[in-house]
């Protein structure tokens, strides 16, 4: 679904071939690795929940890819959360292990500042700053809670000239229709 949005196919092809997929079960019943292919999902970072959560401090990683639809302004909520990590206000007492972030509810996080600035190499040369990064994450994000938007979107200039030429057609089609009723004179005297 990231043809023609991120990169090319070609691009996308080599990319997805560079990772290995658990495959099968072949035609003795033993499952084998192969290379990637377009139609296979994104790799989850662990691989199973308790990785997750061992890797995590215990807490399950979030499925971010409706969180953009799930907040109210999901955009600028992701966005202030993955760059407004601070040091706590005096007085503030944080528990180990813990983070201070103020867009969250609460103001303390388990999930360590997730950006750091040149934590990625721009092909275009981009300075890797944290604001890059996440307008980048939160970009994606809102591209995968709706892949179908811009097609949809696309898709609605049509629907709109089909309706307009309809509403046209149907005024004209009743002014031909009713003309002869409106036009007529009637007379009641003899």
């Amino acid at each position: 679904e990231l043809v023609g949005v991120t990169h090319t196919t070609e691009e996308l092809i080599e990319m997805a071939s560079e990772v290995d997929f658990v495959d099968g079960p072949n035609d003795e019943g033993e499952m084998f690795e192969r290379p990637g292919k377009l139609t296979d999902p994104l790799p989850s970072p662990y691989a199973n929940d308790e990785a997750g959560r061992a890797a995590n401090g215990g807490a399950l990683p979030p499925d971010l890819s409706l969180m953009v639809k799930a907040r109210h302004a999901g955009q600028d909520y992701l966005f202030s959360l993955l760059t407004g990590y601070c040091e706590p206000p005096v007085g503030k007492p944080m528990m180990p292990g813990l983070y201070y972030n103020p867009y969250f509810p609460g103001g303390a996080i388990a999930m360590p500042p997730p950006l750091n600035d040149g934590g990625v190499d721009y092909e275009d040369g981009t300075p890797s700053t944290i604001s890059q990064q996440a307008k980048d994450v939160v970009q994606f994000l809102n591209w995968a809670s709706e892949p179908e938007a811009d097609d949809r979107k696309k898709s609605a200039a049509q629907y709109l000239l089909v309706i307009g030429f309809t509403a046209i057609m149907t005024g004209y089609y009743k002014r031909f229709k009713w003309s002869p009723y409106k036009t007529r004179a009637i007379t009641y005297i003899k």
